[in-house]
């Protein structure tokens, strides 16, 4: 039992950047548009987030640098596609290698450094036995996830906003028709994945692991873009998947430190064969998946259309 709280909490904390990730990228798709540079910006995110963290000395500047260079490159992203008439695939593929070089150029000069750790935990609730820290010793960002896909679920489901992007997203044509402005909300969609892809990065740069490394994301942009689909664009969904994937990648670790007889690379290889797996599994049922992702977005993956 002692060991089963901290492997809570790591998997919790692995999971958080996923589900970020994959809150801002479902709310793209949710409006008939997806984005595949989610790779891209959270690398951007990360190294803009470290670099302004390490010369202000503040957490707070670190993350808002993060969020604003993922939202002004999904910016980008949003005039090719959305204005211009870009392919969306090709633009968000470019984007992506784009954001993946260019964060690797912008952090040379931070390879090695590194930022103190910080400790938070909730009075009293941190002191309940096993619960406490797997549950109430994180980082407000791992709390402020959960408020965001609560509040994701709220608007989707319960306001009139969220109901006018699930129309643009599933018939872009008739939203136009009864007066509402397609291309505007598309933007703010894609505009608010780009701050939520940053803010996963962010997160991986300032507390998952507070330190600069190239590619340092690996890969975990694409594993929240199979997670969109492996929760069928709900937002309950990919939390837990979210936080599914994040157990496998800490049960990883610790299956090596405790000196599995299995090599390391194919441990490492197991996050992403799950997703993998799960995406095989879902796709075996072609209507289902048609049943459930949006109109509008089916049509950059049907080549009669």
């Amino acid at each position: 039992m002692d060991a089963l709280a901290p492997l809570i909490a790591s998997a919790i904390v692995a999971g958080t950047p996923l589900m970020l990730a994959g809150l801002g990228l479902l709310m793209n798709e949710r409006s008939g548009v997806i984005n595949l540079g989610s790779e891209g910006m959270m690398l951007m995110g990360a190294i803009s987030a470290f670099a302004t963290t390490l010369g202000t000395g503040s957490f707070f500047l670190g993350f808002v640098a993060g969020a604003v260079v993922a939202m002004l490159m999904s910016g980008f992203f949003a005039w090719l596609t959305i204005w211009l008439g870009a392919n969306q695939v090709a633009t968000g593929l470019a984007l992506s290698l784009f954001g993946v070089g260019a964060s690797a150029y912008v952090g040379l000069p931070y390879a090695g450094e590194s930022l103190l750790p910080q400790s938070f935990a909730l009075p009293l609730l941190k002191d309940i036995p096993i619960v406490g820290q797997a549950f109430f010793s994180h980082h407000p960002m791992v709390y402020g996830s959960l408020l965001l896909c609560a509040a994701i679920t709220w608007f989707l489901g319960r306001t009139r906003s969220g109901l006018v992007l699930r129309a643009v997203g599933e018939s872009p044509s008739s939203a136009h028709s009864l007066g509402y402005n397609v291309r505007v909300i598309r933007l703010a969609a894609v505009l608010f994945g780009g701050i939520c892809c940053g803010l996963a990065g962010a997160f991986m740069s300032l507390v998952y692991t507070p330190l600069w490394v190239e590619g340092m994301v690996a890969g975990r942009g694409w594993i929240a873009l199979a997670l969109v689909a492996f929760a069928t664009w709900r937002p309950v969904r990919v939390l837990m998947g979210a936080y599914l994937f994040g157990g496998i990648t800490i049960l990883t670790y610790h299956m090596q430190a405790l000196g599995v007889p299995i090599a390391s690379q194919l441990l490492s290889m197991l996050p992403y064969i799950a997703t993998i797996v799960v995406l095989v599994l879902i796709s075996r049922n072609a209507g289902w998946i048609r049943l459930n992702m949006p109109a509008s977005l089916g049509k950059h993956f049907n080549p009669n259309s």
